[in-house]
């Protein structure tokens, strides 16, 4: 137990004194705390334009054909300022109006032989190609008004020229999901990343320490497996740290930045809980432990740094499955096939705590998801070590798969 306090020690202090891990992270805070405050950058950019983002327009109704209804623009919430005038209002002086900044579009209605005309006055087409939609449904909506106000209907009869609708929608699934879809993809992305990658540094570790003879220190000192373990646990310690001066940045940097209740249409802050961080949590030692062991196993079967990516590859093609396994089936996630990705070790752990967060993961799925992932690390632990006691110091060229099955075959290890 000494020994792997000590391995797992050596890892976490060589790992966060590396320039290059305290300057990846501390660009990654950075992009984190930018990112929160974009509104307030574009604010500041463009000053007044953004404070107000109501276009300003005038509207010229010379024939009165509105009769003074246009007023309702202002109170409708389509983004403008308008401003109604009911006296003829020439085309240039529209145009010094605009070049002035007085305005920036204008409106302007005529009536002749029962037609209504609307003239879109922009300052260039290339911006704007058509009159924008909103506009052309309120003031559809204002006209449709007053003609019914002038036919002396009731207000039971205006209702019924409308309808009164009441939407509800319904699933013919018995599980009922819960919180926004697009969270929780993005979140499963930054939880595969977090396990991907620190994964990654274990088998790259292990080969940058043949590279400097300092893994014959080590093997003589202590066993295969304690390094194997302690290195494990030590990058995943590191890995933890990453994730929580993430998370704690992205929370400090939406209270000090954002407006209150800016995120609420992107996460359903209400599943969110103090259970799913802890399966989240379980999930990730359980995800990372099984893919740290499995490039562990790579990492001992190369001597050259350059030849790590490569002998990676069929690792990162596993992941890679089960990340997107659990990544598209969140778009149906009460099917089968979310539920198999919720079970097979290589997927669970991007997906079960989703399913938790949506509310649809019971008691039974969680336990067995847990204790596949309990065994598949067991096995892949039992076969990493034996391979790895046996590659550690072989500094030939890198092992085929031949190689890597008759070190796994041979009983004297």
């Amino acid at each position: 137990m000494k020994d792997l306090f000590t391995v797992a020690s050596f890892t976490i202090k060589d790992m966060i004194k590396r320039k290059s891990f305290i300057i990846s992270n501390l660009i990654i805070l950075a992009i984190i705390v930018l990112l929160f405050n974009v509104p307030n950058i574009l604010n500041a950019i463009m000053g007044d334009n953004t404070s107000s983002q109501n276009t300003k327009i005038l509207i010229v109704d010379e024939d009165n054909i509105f009769e003074g209804t246009l007023e309702q623009i202002n109170q409708m919430d389509i983004g403008y300022e308008a401003t109604i005038a009911t006296e003829t209002i020439t085309f240039d002086e529209i145009k010094q109006k605009i070049d002035n900044n007085e305005i920036d579009d204008a409106l302007v209605i005529t009536k002749k032989d029962g037609q209504i005309n609307m003239q879109y006055i922009v300052e260039n087409l290339a911006m704007v190609s058509q009159m924008p939609q909103s506009l052309t449904n309120a003031i559809s909506t204002i006209y449709s008004n007053l003609s019914i106000s002038k036919l002396g209907l009731t207000p039971e009869q205006i209702q019924t020229l409308s309808g009164n609708f009441n939407f509800e929608m319904i699933q013919t699934e018995e599980e009922e999901v819960q919180g926004n879809q697009f969270a929780m993809m993005m979140m499963s992305l930054v939880l595969f990343y977090a396990i991907y990658f620190c994964a990654y540094q274990v088998s790259s570790s292990i080969t940058t320490e043949k590279t400097s003879k300092i893994i014959e220190t080590l093997v003589t000192s202590t066993k295969p497996k304690t390094i194997v373990l302690g290195k494990t646990i030590g990058i995943g310690v590191v890995g933890l740290i990453q994730i929580a001066a993430i998370i704690i940045t992205a929370l400090i940097s939406s209270a000090l930045f954002l407006e209150e209740g800016a995120l609420d249409g992107i996460v359903d802050f209400s599943t969110i809980t103090p259970f799913l961080g802890f399966i989240t949590a379980i999930y990730f030692i359980l995800g990372y432990a099984t893919y740290a062991l499995l490039y562990a196993l790579t990492g001992s079967t190369v001597s050259k740094p350059e030849d790590v990516q490569s002998a990676n590859g069929p690792i990162a093609i596993i992941a890679v499955i089960g990340f997107y396994l659990a990544y598209f089936t969140m778009m149906n996630p009460t099917s089968e096939l979310n539920k198999l990705a919720a079970i097979l070790p290589i997927s669970s752990p991007f997906c079960m705590p989703f399913r938790v967060m949506m509310g649809i993961a019971t008691n039974s799925e969680i336990a067995i998801s847990i204790a596949v992932m309990l065994v598949t690390i067991l096995v892949v632990a039992q076969i990493s070590i034996k391979i790895y006691s046996q590659a550690i110091l072989n500094y030939g060229s890198k092992m085929s798969l031949k190689d890597i099955f008759k070190m796994y075959k041979n009983k004297n290890v």
